[in-house]
């Protein structure tokens, strides 16, 4: 901003200033009433000044706070300019917010006096008034003391007199101590501004208020940025400029110092954010020597905060407020959540880096939570911090630089041990169900702060459990691709510390492979693989480690399509655990839930038995509210359903909803499943309307919690869309499946199981839309990729196989649809075995198109035979029994008992 050029305010006294008003005495300058004003003096020339407003900084920036100032005071009320942490510490341009103000009301004539006083002791506060006083009264400045009293006596409203108006400003007010019986009265004719570090109750009240003062705004950092270094005839990208400001925190004194700092040493911005960001280098190595600051400044941004730092540890309690700021260095500028600065790791810290005590004071008595409190508060107090206690989850902010200038005096021994430390209060302070996704968001955010300051502390001498607590919060909270990609990366650090048979680096592949199959990933079966035989190699066969890389390569048998290779490899990993564990342990009981699991993907729909006595043991064990106990709670509902009783596993999962609400929370993904397989089941029990309803209801809250692009989102959609069409949209389900398919192909690629699953449904509901002449092309030209990605074998791939043949039939070739069933019934067999519900619906499937092509004899008996195997296995009243009895009386009424067609 372009401000007036002239300076008559660095005169002193009257010399030099000129005032058109009224004569010296016209209004009543002298007193017979009060003994402080000699009955005769010099004429006084107004307008008057004492003292030197600041040099207006190069390329000043006019801020909305000084707007703020200005409306208070033109409103009568002194005000105190202050500021917040990132708003008020040093180095925000209080004094020049200040000076800036003091100027224009200087050149506009709205005050007769200005007086400006540096007021960082009360000594220099008195000596300002004193100065005043024998200017303008006059009163000899000998005794500060007695001068001061009549200075602030004269600017008291006298009504028997027309006053001059006035503006005091004191400048860096240290304490409010200081200011004790020295403020400039409240006055109708006065004006007082106060710049301060200080944030106390004592520098508000009536006829005073607190106004912030921030840093620069981006917009307001980049343009000083872009107009110092312009003036200076260097010329630099506004994106670099715009990234230079924000790793200086928009801080006014940063900036301007940087911005020299570029200029001496004939460096461009990309190089100085380069070294900006080494944190290998000092802080004040990468700014001006203190003989070539900018502005007339005589602190470097470095040493900005020593004397608040110093002033802050003297307060009660004494000797904490710089080993707790060196905590909340280490950790997330924009939000510290309150427990992390209170808990047990951190006070044993500050009681072993105490500075001192006050006299009386046990320096060896331990440090309670509430002298943390207290300390955080006369950080807060001194604009050294930015403590909120009413957002727990973020309580604590601090300005970047402040925290750089709060570690970089530590030797490396202590940097080190501050940082172990740190990581254990973020891991005590970690709930173990991560309810509140608040906290588990900032959790995250200060570790990944911590492990930038300090990388090679955390893996020393082992890599500290935060970092995989940190991963596994992602995973938990349904971010699956960022769970992946944190555990590769933590995989690589830890390969690349601690070296390749490292259990802290086998326990971050294992992670990473979990990781990879619930993103859906199939190169995650090698990487199984290789580690298996790794960690046997280097742990043993019945290392808990050992046993979880077995459960995970089962797992991935299951999903490529091999459940009961899956279901042989956990009833083998289930006995080890026993042996190892025992019945007990959270990890046998896991095994037992993953058996149960993946006999029901088998065919077993009657394991849901093994669930029943899981049950009884989780609750026994581990209690109705632990996560792992609703999850077995989920999934015996589910094999209920499977079994044939979708009504009870609907009531199943309409009793789980509010225990997954209470103990997780409305937002957490396993509460959001649970919606998921609630609708699902509602379908299933016969009310696909409701389950369409249920699953519009939860796309929204998929969309806001987990985005567009998770995969339990993507689900979402494609069972919207199935559900659409078993309610009797088949357009609408066609057209959601249109939706779907390209960003599934461009989320999870070609390939992706999901993927190809959304291509069989799409094909599937044009054919219902009315479009079945194009099915069979369709399955016809997905049935190449299924064999190619999942394998011949494979059930989706057998499920794929079995709709082209319906749809061929459904097409007018029955023949062909029979000698497609034909040719699968073995495959379904072989792979699946007669009793799986899939093996059965081929048969039934057989059995129709026979009778469709000519023979109803035939299909009649194939379905008399596949009744009483339905009724075997999955009972009476299941809905695929019905169907079969259903229709068996269909083919026999097509016949007339000699096996003829009527």
């Amino acid at each position: 901003m372009n401000g007036p050029t002239a300076d008559p305010e660095h005169t002193r006294g009257s010399g030099g200033n000129t005032y058109n008003g009224p004569a010296a005495g016209q209004y009543g300058d002298h007193s017979t009433q009060n003994n402080y004003f000699p009955s005769t003096r010099p004429l006084v020339s107004w307008p008057h000044q004492v003292g030197v407003i600041p040099r207006r900084a190069d390329c000043f920036q006019h801020r909305h706070a000084v707007d703020q100032v200005g409306a208070a005071l033109d409103d009568g009320n002194a005000a105190v300019l202050v500021g917040q942490v990132l708003a008020g510490a040093g180095g925000v341009g209080k004094t020049q917010l200040a000076a800036d103000y003091a100027r224009r009301a200087w050149h506009s004539g709205t005050a007769d006096l200005l007086v400006w006083i540096t007021a960082s002791t009360r000594s220099a506060i008195m000596s300002g008034y004193a100065q005043a006083a024998a200017e303008v009264l006059p009163v000899p400045p000998e005794n500060p003391e007695d001068a001061a009293r009549a200075f602030l006596a004269w600017l008291e409203p006298r009504p028997t007199t027309v006053p001059r108006r006035w503006l005091i400003v004191l400048d860096d007010v240290s304490s409010p101590a200081d200011l004790s019986n020295l403020w400039p009265p409240t006055s109708p004719h006065g004006a007082t501004v106060v710049t301060t570090r200080r944030r106390d109750a004592a520098l508000s009240g009536p006829g005073r208020r607190q106004v912030p003062v921030g840093m620069f705004t981006p917009g307001e950092a980049t343009s000083y940025l872009q107009a110092a270094l312009v003036e200076r005839g260097r010329h630099e990208p506004e994106q670099q400029l715009t990234h230079l400001a924000a790793d200086l925190g928009h801080l006014p004194l940063a900036l301007s110092q940087a911005a020299a700092y570029l200029i001496d040493a004939e460096l461009d911005c990309a190089t100085y954010r380069r070294r900006l960001a080494d944190h290998t280098r000092r802080l004040a190595d990468l700014l001006p020597d203190a003989d070539a600051l900018p502005d007339d400044q005589t602190t470097s941004t470095a040493a900005a905060w020593s004397l608040s730092i110093n002033r802050a540890d003297q307060l009660q309690p004494a000797g904490l407020a710089r080993p707790l700021l060196e905590v909340a260095a280490m950790l997330d500028p924009n939000g510290i959540p309150a427990p992390v600065l209170t808990g047990s790791a951190v006070l044993a810290y500050l009681a072993e880096h105490r500075t001192h005590s006050t006299p009386g004071h046990d320096q060896a008595a331990p440090i309670t939570a509430e002298q943390a409190y207290d300390t955080l508060r006369v950080l807060h107090r001194l604009s050294l911090i930015d403590h909120t206690p009413g957002t727990p989850q973020q309580a604590v902010h601090v300005h970047q630089l402040i925290q750089r200038a709060a570690r970089e005096p530590l030797p490396t021994e202590r940097y080190d041990q501050l940082a172990r430390t740190v990581a254990d209060a973020l891991t005590a302070t970690w709930p173990d169900v991560e309810r509140d996704a608040a906290l588990a968001r900032a959790l995250r955010a200060n570790t990944d702060a911590l492990t930038r300051h300090a990388p090679g502390a955390l893996y020393q001498p082992e890599a500290h459990a935060v970092l995989y607590r940190t991963g596994a919060s992602l995973g938990a909270t349904g971010q699956v691709t960022a769970a992946t990609a944190y555990f590769r990366h933590l995989a690589d650090t830890a390969h690349t510390r601690l070296g390749p048979d490292h259990p802290n680096t086998l326990t971050a592949r294992y992670n990473l492979a979990y990781w990879l199959r619930r993103a859906g990933n199939a190169d995650g079966a090698a990487d199984c693989e290789q580690l298996l035989e790794d960690t046997l190699r280097v742990l043993g066969p019945d290392h808990p480690n050992t046993l979880a890389a077995r459960s995970n390569l089962a797992h991935w048998q299951g999903q490529a399509g091999d459940a009961a290779a899956a279901a042989a490899s956990l009833a083998e990993l289930l006995e080890d655990r026993l042996r190892v564990l025992g019945p007990d342990d959270p990890y046998t009981l896991t095994a037992r839930h993953n058996l149960a699991y993946w006999r029901g993907r088998a065919g077993d729909v009657g394991g849901a038995a093994d669930f029943e006595q899981l049950l009884e043991d989780m609750l026994r064990v581990l209690g109705a509210d632990h996560p792992d106990t609703l999850t077995t709670r989920s999934s015996l509902a589910r094999w209920r359903g499977e079994a044939g009783g979708a009504d009870g596993a609907a009531a199943d999962f309409e009793q789980l909803l509010p225990d997954r609400l209470r103990v997780s929370g409305p937002d957490h993904p396993d509460t959001l499943t649970t919606r998921h397989d609630l609708a699902h089941w509602r379908g299933r029990a016969g009310d696909p309307a409701g389950a369409a309803a249920g699953f519009e209801q939860l796309l929204p809250d998929r969309l806001r919690v987990l985005g567009p692009d998770h995969p339990d989102t993507l689900t979402t959609r494609h069972d919207l869309a199935y559900w659409r069409g078993r309610a009797g949209d088949a357009n609408g389900a066609a057209a959601g499946f249109e939706q779907l398919l390209p960003d599934r192909l461009r989320v999870l690629g070609p390939d992706h199981p999901d993927t190809l699953t959304t291509r069989h449904s799409l094909a599937r509901w044009r054919g219902e839309a009315g479009q079945a002449d194009g099915v069979a092309a369709s399955l016809a030209a997905l049935l190449p990729d299924r064999v190619r990605v999942l394998g011949p074998d494979h059930p989706d791939t057998l499920t794929t196989r079995h709709d082209l043949a319906h749809w061929r039939g459904r097409a007018g070739d029955a023949d062909g649809a029979v000698a497609d069933f034909e040719q699968l019934l073995p495959d379904r067999l072989r792979v699946l075995g007669p009793d799986h519900p899939d093996t059965l619906t081929t048969r039934h499937d057989l059995a129709h198109w026979r009778g469709r092509a000519g023979d109803p004899a035939g299909a009649a008996a194939a379905l008399a035979e596949l009744l009483a195997d339905r009724m075997r296995v999955l009972g009476p009243d299941h809905p695929h029994t019905l169907t079969t009895r259903r229709d068996l009386a269909h083919w026999r009424g097509e016949t007339d008992g000699r096996g003829s067609v009527r």
